[in-house]
């Protein structure tokens, strides 16, 4: 699996543009505030939106990771977080990355850089090295 910082292709920026369209949808601004959006390796497009709760609620890459489950898709390629008010493109938290590990290892995940998105496989270079959380930018 090639771990290295890519430029997204086509099919990744759909998938970004999938969940901007969730988050903006469905946003509420408190509660509802991330939407994410997952492929599979059929090409079908899941997508979810973040519960906020202070006992923590789930992500919105866990409630993607959830919808494609449910509807039958067992092999993912890509996930992608999107914030509210033009925040953009989100790096997954350490608790999605781990889920992502876990479950999905040869996924790979659309984040921000100061170049711009791009894609990573989750089982890529250590994960710590590479995210800052939410509020932060893949180096």
């Amino acid at each position: 699996m090639d771990s290295t910082l890519q430029l997204p292709t086509e099919e990744d920026m759909e998938l970004v543009e999938f969940a901007q369209r969730i988050v903006e949808a469905n946003g509420d601004g408190e509660v509802h505030t991330v939407g994410a959006a997952v492929r599979d390796t059929r090409g079908r497009i899941f997508g979810g939106i973040n519960l906020y709760h202070f006992t923590g609620g789930p992500c919105a890459e866990l409630v993607a990771l959830g919808h494609a489950r449910a509807a039958g898709a067992r092999e993912l390629a890509t996930i992608v977080a999107v914030g509210d008010s033009g925040r953009g493109v989100l790096a997954p938290c350490g608790r999605d990355r781990q889920v992502l590990l876990d479950h999905h290892p040869d996924i790979r995940v659309l984040v921000p850089t100061a170049e711009g998105v791009r894609s990573i496989a989750i089982a890529g270079p250590p994960t710590a090295q590479l995210c800052m959380g939410r509020s932060g930018r893949f180096l």
